[in-house]
């Protein structure tokens, strides 16, 4: 009791005043200071974040993107300069909160990682469209990754007048995989932590945009909705309808994981079957899946070597016909 006792007042100690000369060494080796156990490191850091972290509730009010500085030796990595910047400005959206606790797990030793996917409400407004609009972290703590979401745990948006009110909610911290994906769904299924994946009500409507859908400037795609219902021996054909880039082609995201093509044999990666020019200002693009197994659950379609849409595939048994 004793010792729980005093990790509180030290957490309250460190967390209640964020001072201006903090830069992210000396912030980590404040927070770190009376720190013995991985949990304890971890709570400390999280706690700091939610107590001095204001959300950036305005959307007129852009955070720039770090100012490049001349430094001896390679440039940082970019959570570190962006954990900096947010240490000195007090205010960041989701990804600076994520990219902020990644930097200190890495301070303190700890495997961390920022995880990207969609979020309904919380504290950013309802989504307009059904994709990635959200960041968190997963830390590998005590021999297993736990789940947490340092921007919704520091507090809410007031409806009425738009203010940002930290209050702290628990639920976000080391939560519980079956809670967490309530509200947290990954572009990665594999962060979900859970041995089958949960679909949100908004599959039904939209398949998943992933992170690189919004490089390219698609028109239309098909089908509309994110669940696919097939049998073995139908051919599911899917159609994205992109607007040309004006200068050149996008380069494809230097930071894909070419692992995550070939993790799960229940998910099918699709190169274009067929690339047509309808005008001068469109491209369409066409993918073809003949079904030949029943154990496929998850149809990912790329588009200039980068995933860019997900759809769900429910596949009956022959004999259900």
């Amino acid at each position: 009791m004793m010792k729980k006792a005093g990790l509180f007042i030290f957490i309250f100690i460190v967390a209640g005043t964020a001072k201006a000369q903090d830069n992210l060494h000396t912030l980590a080796e404040k927070l770190l200071r009376h720190t013995s156990t991985d949990k304890q490191k971890v709570t400390a850091i999280f706690r700091w974040i939610t107590d001095n972290i204001n959300y950036n509730s305005s959307p007129q009010r852009k955070i720039n993107p770090p100012a490049t500085e001349e430094e001896e030796g390679p440039l940082r990595p970019l959570h570190e300069r962006v954990a900096e910047l947010v240490i000195r400005r007090k205010t960041a959206f989701c990804d600076g909160f994520a990219r902020l606790f990644m930097a200190l797990c890495e301070k303190a030793g700890l495997p961390s990682v920022i995880i990207c996917g969609y979020a309904p409400g919380g504290l950013t407004r309802q989504p307009t469209r059904f994709g990635v609009n959200h960041y968190w972290n997963a830390v590998l703590l005590e021999g297993r990754w736990q789940l947490l979401d340092a921007t919704w745990a520091s507090g809410f948006i007031n409806a009425r007048t738009g203010e940002f009110i930290r209050e702290f909610n628990p639920r976000y911290f080391l939560a519980d995989p079956a809670v967490f994906i309530l509200d947290h769904f990954p572009d990665d299924p594999r962060w979900t932590l859970l041995t089958r994946d949960h679909l949100p009500d908004e599959f039904r409507k939209s398949p998943f945009k992933q992170k690189a859908f919004g490089k390219y400037g698609f028109r239309t795609y098909s089908p509309g909705t994110g669940i696919i219902t097939a049998s073995v021996g139908d051919t599911v054909i899917l159609e994205l309808e992109a607007a040309k880039p004006l200068y050149g082609l996008i380069a494809a995201s230097a930071l894909t994981d070419s692992s995550f093509y070939s993790h799960s044999p229940s998910w099918v990666f699709l190169q274009p079957a067929e690339n047509r020019e309808e005008g001068e200002i469109t491209t369409r693009s066409r993918y073809i899946y003949p079904i030949t197994r029943t154990d496929v659950e998850w149809i990912y379609l790329l588009y200039n070597e980068d995933v860019v849409m997900r759809y769900k595939l429910n596949v009956r048994n022959p004999s259900y016909r």
